[in-house]
């Protein structure tokens, strides 16, 4: 028994080695290369729009541009070399002030000839001269401030408020009379800015400029000229009217009658 004891022990300790151990499986997931950050990519500074230009935003037009800088539209179209006003695109740089009279550069004069000296003649004792008569400066006469009149009847709707409101809105019914509030000349008629549905432009002495806009019927022409009272347009739901001095708006209600 003992002998059959000992046998049974090896038997057991031959399977046990034959066993190899279990392998071993890794779950673990497997390891990425580590990604190579771009280097961050420079961005250009913005250029500044140099002084008498005016980059064209979205949402411009010519007309619009030409009125915020107190021009009629052609000028700005002939300093510009534009044959189509409508087509301007979005970051194009826009001269917006009359460009100076370049400077006459002369050629390079001949060269004198030789000169030759000669001996001066007597000359005669000079008379007495009387001095000439100063004359007379008239004194210059002030131009008289422009004179506005209200271009339509109606009660103010929404006063002025720079930058927001650049003009004052005047209540109204359809066809009622839309007219010139100061002589002048049409500069543009249109709906070629946002915002102003029909509108009328008109140029004043002094730098004045009027705008009507929000009009049903335009009864007047480009480059037509008006009187003061003449009827130019016919009202829409409202009447929206603008008084600029050169580029800037200003309240209308200081320029107009207070009855």
């Amino acid at each position: 028994m003992r002998t059959l004891a000992v046998i049974l022990v090896v038997i057991l300790s031959a399977c046990a080695a034959s066993r190899g151990s279990a392998p071993v499986e890794d779950r673990r997931p497997p390891r990425t290369a580590a990604k190579k950050t771009a280097p961050p990519v420079a961005v250009a500074a913005p250029v500044p729009t140099p002084d008498g230009f005016y980059t064209v935003k979205k949402g411009d037009t010519l007309y619009s541009i030409a009125l915020e800088h107190g021009h009629d539209y052609r000028e700005v179209a002939q300093w510009n070399s534009l044959d189509d006003p409508t087509k301007i695109r979005v970051g194009q740089v826009l001269r917006v002030k009359a460009p100076e009279q370049q400077a006459v550069v002369l050629g390079p004069g001949r060269t004198a000839g030789r000169i030759e000296s000669k001996p001066l003649e007597a000359q005669k004792p000079l008379e007495a001269q009387k001095p000439a008569p100063q004359a007379r400066e008239e004194p210059r006469l002030e131009a008289a401030p422009l004179q506005f009149a209200w271009p339509a009847r109606g009660k103010v709707i929404a006063s002025f408020a720079e930058p927001r409101q650049k003009g004052i809105d005047i209540a109204g019914k359809a066809g009622d009379p839309v007219t010139a509030a100061a002589a002048g000349r049409v500069t543009y008629v249109g709906s070629g800015i946002p915002g102003l549905g029909k509108l009328v432009v008109i140029k004043h002495d002094q730098g004045f400029i009027t705008v009507y806009a929000h009009n049903s019927e335009i009864l007047v022409k480009e480059q037509q000229t008006v009187a003061r009272g003449q009827k130019i347009a016919e009202v829409g739901d409202k009447l929206h009217f603008q008084i600029r001095k050169s580029a800037a708006a200003v309240d209308p209600l200081l320029y107009l009658p207070k009855s």
